[in-house]
């Protein structure tokens, strides 16, 4: 009798093991995605944010210029900054909103390669974990969204960061909206986890150009303006690891602000539909390139040397074009 009583406690004993090793190593990496350069070794995508409204407040004209843009940089990809669907997120896998904010609006040829999201607040509100359920892929094989993950090829990697869960307000007083923190609590550990993860994939990180996007700005004059849990968190990481690039949305504008202590360039791509006209800091503008506050997204083209970065608006215009160049290093 002893024996039959004990195999059960020694098989929850070694489940617990068992499961206490899998949560380990699912913190200690980062999933990867290998998205190959092309044949002359460029690599071009689109940055798009805050968008998911059916196609109102011209979410379907941006679409429609993206599709041109892409099409005449043969893009790789399409890299999307949070807020994927408005105005609570997802209510389940099987909501419509999938298809009718994504599948049925961005449709142009150029389009139809891997999406590679974060979650935004908004998508919080709803079932953050329909997102990122792998069901959506069989609905449509481009959407690829995960909490925080790494996109690599031979020339740069793209360290997507879940940021939401950083933002104290949101578990302090979320107001009227309830968020989806499963996969989340304890909020310390998973931020913690998160940045030791991500600090050793950058250090380790051997790409000509490094880039980072999440949903949150570090710097923005606009109506959310700098977001501090990043800039003492998160921005110290990006600094010490000679991250070029850091892009976001959150804000419903584009902007470029230079940081003033390292070459980081913060950019907002955050107009995917709906605007907010004249809302912009007058008072925390240092840094400040430049400033849109209408609808628009963003192109990126990376050579071995170059990276150039367009913004553009509703109608395809660029409205600011942004350059950075590395030197080549010659074997000794």
């Amino acid at each position: 009798m002893a024996g039959q009583s004990e195999t059960p406690m020694f098989m929850s004993f070694l489940f617990t093991i068992i499961f206490g090793l899998c949560i380990l190593n699912a913190s200690a990496d980062l999933q990867r995605f290998a998205h190959p350069s092309k044949h002359d070794g460029s690599l071009s995508f689109l940055v798009l944010g805050d968008w998911g409204r059916r196609g109102a407040y011209n979410q379907s004209e941006v679409a429609f210029q993206m599709g041109k843009v892409g099409e005449k940089l043969d893009i790789d990809f399409v890299v999307s900054t949070g807020d994927n669907f408005y105005d609570d997120g997802m209510t389940s896998e099987h909501d419509k909103a999938f298809e009718e904010s994504f599948t049925q609006i961005y449709t142009k040829k150029s389009l139809q390669k891997k999406w590679y999201s974060v979650l935004g607040n908004h998508d919080y509100r709803g079932d953050a974990e329909a997102q990122l359920s792998p069901f959506l892929r069989q609905i449509d094989s481009r959407w690829i969204c995960l909490r925080s993950f790494i996109v690599e090829s031979e020339l740069v990697e793209i360290f997507f960061v879940d940021t939401t869960p950083f933002v104290e307000e949101y578990f302090t007083d979320p107001g009227e909206h309830k968020y989806d923190w499963r996969g989340i609590s304890p909020q310390k550990s998973y931020i913690t986890n998160l940045l030791k993860d991500l600090e050793l994939a950058m250090r380790e990180s051997t790409a000509t150009w490094k880039i980072v996007v999440g949903h949150h700005a570090i710097r923005s004059v606009g109506h959310h303006g700098d977001t501090r849990e990043l800039i003492t968190q998160l921005l110290p990481i990006l600094q010490a690891n000679n991250i070029d690039f850091y892009m976001n949305g959150h804000d419903h504008c584009l902007e470029h602000i230079s940081d003033t202590n390292s070459p980081i360039q913060f950019l907002t791509s955050g107009a995917g539909s709906k605007a907010w006209r004249g809302d912009i800091d007058q008072m925390n503008q240092r840094g400040l390139n430049f400033f849109y506050d209408g609808q628009g997204f963003m192109s990126v083209k990376l050579t071995e040397t170059d990276a150039t970065i367009h913004f553009y608006d509703v109608s395809g215009q660029v409205l600011h074009r942004l350059s950075s160049s590395k030197q080549l290093h010659s074997p000794m």
